[in-house]
């Protein structure tokens, strides 16, 4: 039998994938950087988000999926032993005692557009400066600059009309990253 009647009776157990891990609670950073310091190749999605904190909106780097990683394996090569006692990881994702391996488009998905993403969906704050489009109201399709917060729904921006920045309030829900 040669090598290559060897891989494919093997079929998809020579291939790495993508499992899950679930990490201990608040974690999964520590997971990720210990994995990866391991030789794991790790996938971690995050987003920038801002939050109030102490009467001040900061922005803060959160997991896209609290207590959840993403790790490429394979079932013939990688040594799987030292994943579980890795500090802030709780187990591997699976049925039973078999990990469930997730389809690398959904990842792959992921790791192109998720932690790139700073729309409205998902962001629903903005830094002054940031260039903005408006998505609804007689400003419609229109593109302004974000001045600042006015409260948590509201949002003053600079709209050039008539030669002059004009200072406009509305809905954030009406402004989109461009």
């Amino acid at each position: 039998m040669s090598e290559d009647d060897t891989i494919l009776e093997q079929g998809d157990d020579a291939v790495p994938r993508w499992y899950v891990i679930q990490c201990k609670g608040g974690e999964s950073f520590r997971a990720a950087a210990h994995l990866g310091n391991q030789g794991y190749e790790v996938f971690h999605p995050v987003l920038e988000v801002q939050k109030r904190r102490r009467g001040k909106l900061e922005w803060i780097i959160e997991p896209l999926f609290p207590h959840y990683l993403f790790i490429r394996l394979d079932r013939l090569v990688s040594n799987w032993r030292p994943i579980r006692s890795t500090r802030g990881v709780l187990r591997l994702v699976g049925f039973g005692d078999m990990p469930l391996a997730v389809d690398d488009a959904l990842v792959e998905t992921l790791r192109q557009h998720g932690t790139d993403r700073q729309d409205a969906t998902v962001n629903l704050y903005f830094r002054a400066g940031d260039v903005v489009e408006i998505t609804e109201g007689p400003f419609k399709d229109l593109q302004a600059v974000f001045a600042s917060h006015k409260g948590d729904e509201r949002a003053i921006v600079l709209l050039d009309m008539l030669h002059k920045q004009q200072r406009l309030e509305m809905p954030v829900s009406r402004l989109r990253r461009t």
